[in-house]
């Protein structure tokens, strides 16, 4: 039999050393350098190629998401130690990274030390983003600039360009102001040849009515003509939009606030995987306790959740139909109303399976509504489409009451 030694250093070297070998039978192995492949090859081989995927234009970062808003014990100090197994080669973030909502500098410094704590085990880079809980006004604004420095930068690697941006600009929440704007243009300028763009935030404001107003109408403009995805966070609930051709993911969490229903309503404790290609990205969600060492235990961790203040809550299911026809795929949502403030809050909501059926959440998984009278919403549906009079709280029709026993409702929708 034919043997030799292959050393790979890229796809086209390893051509070139293939012909060779089997060209020079005089020659019986081939030697090379110690971080090469070697392998004893034959005219028949147990393997599919060995073009290696190792590009060197290739690279692996994570992006971890919301770790406040009620976070809960030990998920993001534990994401941490779970991230380092994977070894990527920095770590972005979407923002929300203390609980914030507060003016008092002690307690400013106190979370900010804490999370400083769990972003030095790292055992590579990561960029801070910051959100609504970490700039929620000017006091925590200033804190911010002594400590970190930029609200917002941006770096190159491997000749793909990072945009962190900054959507919190009190009292101008989900905002970018017009100095962003301007500098997102240079910048954008600046790095016009990179053959792609990942852009960071918290909050997903291209959702909004006014894109002129909030800002983000100027970023699209300025990202016009590139390839680009961008990522961030604040709803606690994945979820992917296409605008202009490209992908934009909203994150669930890495610790913080969530219903945690799953898959099916976007909430997970997860790290998006990006690993970038040639010519595009690859990304994948990774999730957190998917991520074991070898002993296959839980990392340590004395991290402290903050506890959420909860009301009784009594299970809530039900059906919907429209004109007699069952709903799937709809959310259904319960608010009250301050008539004071004139404000509606969202208190609980589920989804409808595929004959209409549902049951609601308000803390955790199914665990119901607390007591009291409540607007009903209904929006989304796969094969149905809802009147707009259902839609929004401040128009719809539905009211309903919550008692301190199983409820059912029963709701059918009158179409158009």
């Amino acid at each position: 039999m034919r043997q030799f030694f292959l050393g790979i250093a890229t796809a086209g070297a390893l051509v070139g050393v293939v012909a060779l070998s089997r060209s020079e039978s005089s020659v019986g192995a081939r030697l090379a350098p110690d971080n090469e492949l070697k392998i004893e090859s034959g005219d028949k081989n147990p393997w599919t190629s060995l073009k290696l995927n190792n590009d060197p234009d290739q690279f692996q970062f994570a992006v971890v998401s919301d770790r406040t808003g009620g976070h809960r014990d030990k998920i993001f100090s534990q994401a941490v130690a779970r991230v380092n197994l994977l070894q990527p080669e920095f770590v972005m973030s979407v923002g929300d990274l203390i609980e914030g909502y507060t003016t008092k500098e002690e307690t400013i410094k106190k979370e900010w030390d804490e999370f400083d704590n769990y972003t030095k085990r790292f055992e590579m880079p990561f960029f801070y983003v910051p959100g609504n809980h970490d700039l929620t006004n000017k006091t925590m604004v200033t804190k911010w600039g002594e400590r970190y420095g930029k609200r917002y930068y941006h770096f190159t690697y491997k000749n793909v360009l990072f945009l962190c941006l900054c959507s919190e600009n009190p009292p101008d929440m989900g905002t970018i102001d017009k100095e962003q704007q301007e500098w997102v243009s240079r910048t954008l300028e600046a790095n016009k040849d990179v053959r792609w763009t990942f852009v960071f935030l918290h909050k997903p404001i291209w959702t909004a009515k006014d894109l002129d107003k909030n800002g983000w109408g100027a970023v699209e403009k300025s990202l016009a003509g590139r390839k680009y995805n961008v990522f961030c966070g604040h709803v606690h609930r994945y979820q992917r939009f296409e605008r202009n051709g490209m992908q934009y993911y909203q994150l669930a969490t890495t610790g913080g606030g969530s219903k945690l229903r799953g898959v099916e309503y976007g909430e997970f404790d997860h790290v998006a995987w990006i690993t970038m290609k040639q010519d595009a990205p690859l990304i994948a969600n990774v999730m957190l306790d998917g991520i074991l060492p070898h002993d296959l235990k839980t990392p340590e961790s004395d991290e402290k959740g903050v506890p959420v203040k909860k009301k009784p809550t009594f299970p809530v299911s039900g059906t919907i139909t429209l004109s007699g026809t069952p709903v799937p795929g709809a959310t259904v949502a319960l608010h009250t109303y301050n008539a004071e403030r004139k404000v509606y809050t969202r208190v609980a909501d589920g989804r409808t399976d595929e004959v209409g059926r549902f049951q609601l959440t308000t803390y955790a998984k199914f665990d119901g509504v607390p007591a009291g009278d409540y607007i009903v919403t209904v929006t989304g549906g796969e094969k149905s489409t809802i009147p707009e009079m259902y839609t929004a709280p401040a128009k719809s029709p539905l009211k309903v009451p919550i008692r301190e026993t199983p409820n059912t409702l029963l709701l059918d929708l009158i179409g158009k």
